[in-house]
């Protein structure tokens, strides 16, 4: 059984999709410590000039070493309102935008109130249309206290899994001698990442997987992941 793990995102890029549909099951890393300036409350749209930040303003004074489970959105703020008029006006174009425009109104016009709540929704939004049924558990739910690779380690033990899926980034810092240790495999992600009709001329990578459903509507699966 091979298991993946990654923190909750908003709006996440295709290589997390891809690497939650190569993998037995996906662990939420949602009792990790939220870190600032990073892609759990951010990423970033296609639009006619390149692309486009979109952040979710969240609750970080007096908040030093919380948990992603445990950090807030700001309620003063009208980000749903902001955010959608973005997404609105970046791909009215979009081939597949109607389809899913009405679904993505409500989701905006929600008042969430915990951004892992949120980015899981909206994950699971990407799921169903990216036909990915990989079965998610979150790491806070096996009480985990040990940090870095070790807690990898303990929880690949803890859903029975004997392998783990790494991102490629995290070769520098893996430690795969306790994988080993334990008696588990690891494997890296193979993604290139594909190229696709976008809404505007030329092409820009890593946007949110969001870009891809609303441009390439049923056949987005086959793009993120092509039958060899």
């Amino acid at each position: 059984m091979i298991m993946a793990a990654h923190q909750p995102q908003y709006l996440p890029w295709l290589g997390y999709f891809h690497k939650m549909a190569s993998c037995d099951v996906y662990v939420y890393l949602d009792d990790v410590q939220y870190k600032k300036r990073e892609f759990q409350n951010r990423n970033k749209i296609r639009v006619k000039d390149g692309s486009q930040w979109l952040t979710v303003p969240v609750v970080t004074k007096n908040c030093y070493y919380q948990e992603i489970r445990e950090v807030a959105i700001d309620p003063t703020s009208d980000w749903g309102k902001d955010h959608w008029t973005a997404v609105s006006l970046a791909y009215s174009k979009a081939l597949f935008f109607k389809s899913h425009a009405g679904e993505l109104e409500t989701f905006y016009r929600k008042k969430w109130g915990g951004l892992a709540e949120m980015s899981e929704a909206l994950i699971e939004f990407h799921r169903r249309l990216l036909e990915i049924d990989t079965p998610i558990v979150r790491s806070s739910e096996f009480h985990v206290r040990s940090k870095k690779t070790e807690r990898l380690v303990a929880l690949c033990l803890a859903v029975g899994a004997d392998t783990y899926l790494s991102g490629q980034g995290a070769r520098d810092y893996l430690d795969e001698s306790l994988f080993a240790r334990a008696g588990l495999k690891v494997i890296y992600q193979e993604f290139k990442h594909p190229e696709y009709p976008q809404a505007y001329p030329g092409f820009e990578p890593y946007m949110a997987a969001l870009d891809l459903l609303l441009n390439c509507g049923p056949e987005s699966r086959n793009i993120l992941l092509p039958k060899n």
